[in-house]
């Protein structure tokens, strides 16, 4: 007799397979298979037929991606790099020139770097005027002109 693949093989090779997959990519994503054919290969043991083994990977595959993977997500920080522009919403800075979006002209300083500006709102912004920043588009600052009162 030759050497026979079982079922119960073939999905520990599934699942080893899967777990080199993640560990080479480390996107949390083909770990949720590699378990998924884990648990079809403890019911390959009971004798499952391969329509339930199929079955019962795919659903519990499919359960776990979709339940743990965003928590897994947001505790590991994957698909996520800070960066130092997301420090800047919200800080304030002075206009070193003009901002004009007609004419796509403007910049500012903040905390001593230069960066090219442009107006929320539309609306030109004089020189040495404070500005508070609302967004990055590329790398441009998107502002707006402080109050007086909100100067700081």
């Amino acid at each position: 007799m030759g050497f026979q693949l079982t079922n119960s093989m073939l999905w520990l090779i599934a699942a080893i397979a899967f777990g080199f997959i993640e560990a080479i990519t480390l996107g949390v994503a083909t770990i949720w298979f590699a378990v998924g054919a884990l648990i079809a290969w403890v019911i390959s043991l009971f004798d499952a037929p391969l329509w339930a083994q199929v079955l019962t990977f795919l659903v519990s595959s499919s359960v776990l991606l979709y339940f743990t993977r965003p928590i897994a997500q947001k505790v590991l920080k994957i698909g996520h790099t800070k960066t130092n522009t997301e420090t800047l919403k919200g800080k304030t800075g002075v206009v070193i020139k003009e901002i004009d979006n007609i004419q796509g002209i403007g910049q500012v300083k903040v905390s001593g770097q230069i960066w090219s500006a442009k107006s929320f709102d539309d609306e030109k912004i004089l020189e040495d005027s404070i500005i508070e920043i609302l967004d990055i588009q590329g790398v441009k600052l998107v502002v707006k002109q402080k109050s007086k009162g909100e100067e700081s």
